[in-house]
């Protein structure tokens, strides 16, 4: 049954169905006097009433590995392509007595009538001969799968994709349903959690530049590190490893009249793990390996923007042995640069 069936009442009922514990739907004053919002993150709309629910959200527990010092900042970005981590999937959750227990608890919710209108809606499903009294014959022998939701993503249209109400797998079966839970979507799901630190980039010389003198830029070859999270889901065995490594530095001075090194402004990571050069004075007549030369002031123009975004290699392997490498993920930090009219100066 998708969500188009029964319209409304269904989509009431399988937000409240998906609780994160004991079902805690309960009727509330809306503030301004309208209800308002979306059933199923807290915030439905009846009449002049909020339907107040949870959406259930995924058992999957995430564990970072390597580089343990790295606070996340943001969400990698992948590069040149639209594909991104699953916005929802299904796994398994209730057993027959839990899922028995959980509708019929509906029965007590004493609101328009929608209580006992979603617990008749979800007994038509689960005491037909399909499952025949909630598949109770079947206690201890698999489980009900539900629908989850990834946080990172819940207001995305994709988040509704997961419309199904609760289907029944048996024990070590594979579900005939594309997202149902796997090491594949894991992994995927790991990328949106990989704590990439923020790409602050040293230069000398620091603060304002000069106009036609070299600027060199470098990273800290300490502080970016490969690191990766592993996505496991208790109980089924399954788990993933996602590892994003730095590859590369991209530099956009921010304007036309400019000079990048190397001239294509991207910069890549030595096998020693470092990307640029720290300036020293022996190096003042040298150019430098990753760099920028700006040409004109900005006392005119205002700062110019210059952008530095590290690239970073993404691949993971599972507890299956499946593996691969997914989409190559950016994270980058905007710094503005003034520079001055003096054409040379002594390091």
């Amino acid at each position: 049954m998708r969500c188009s069936g029964l319209r409304r009442t269904t989509v009431i009922a399988i937000a409240l169905l998906f609780t994160t514990g004991p079902i805690t739907a309960h009727a509330e004053e809306p503030k301004g006097g309208k209800g308002g919002g979306r059933v199923g993150d807290g915030q439905g709309s009846a009449g002049e009433q909020t339907v107040a629910a949870e959406v259930h959200v995924s058992g999957v527990q995430t564990t970072v590995n390597g580089n343990p010092g790295t606070t996340k900042k943001g969400n990698l970005t992948p590069r040149n392509t639209n594909w991104k981590p699953p916005a929802c999937w299904y796994e398994p959750k209730y057993t027959p007595k839990e899922l028995k227990s959980m509708i019929e608890g509906f029965e007590d919710i004493e609101f328009m009538g929608i209580g006992p209108m979603i617990a008749g809606a979800f007994k038509g499903i689960f005491q037909t001969e399909k499952y025949d009294d909630y598949n109770m014959e079947k206690q201890g022998k698999g489980q009900f799968w539900v629908s989850v939701v990834n946080e990172n993503r819940k207001d995305e249209p994709e988040a509704m994709s997961c419309d199904n109400p609760p289907f029944w797998v048996d024990e070590g079966a594979t579900p005939n349903e594309p997202l149902a839970v796997s090491t594949r979507i894991l992994a995927e799901y790991a990328y949106d959690k990989l704590p990439v630190p923020d790409t602050d980039i040293t230069m000398n010389p620091a603060g304002k530049q000069t106009v036609n003198l070299d600027t060199w830029v470098w990273l800290d070859k300490a502080k970016f590190q490969p690191v990766s999270v592993t996505a496991s889901l208790p109980g089924t065995g399954l788990s993933a490893t996602t590892t994003a490594k730095p590859v590369a530095l991209t530099i956009e001075p921010g304007t036309a009249d400019a000079e990048l090194h190397p001239s294509s402004g991207e910069c890549r990571f030595a096998k020693d793990g470092s990307i640029g050069t720290p300036y020293t004075n022996d190096k003042k007549n040298q150019t430098p390996p990753c760099g920028v030369t700006y040409l004109r002031a900005t006392n005119k123009t205002g700062p110019h923007p210059l952008k530095a975004t590290l690239a970073w290699e993404i691949s993971w392997s599972s507890s299956t042995g499946e593996g691969g490498d997914l989409p190559t993920g950016t994270f980058g930090a905007t710094t503005n640069v003034t520079v001055g009219e003096v054409q040379s100066i002594n390091r």
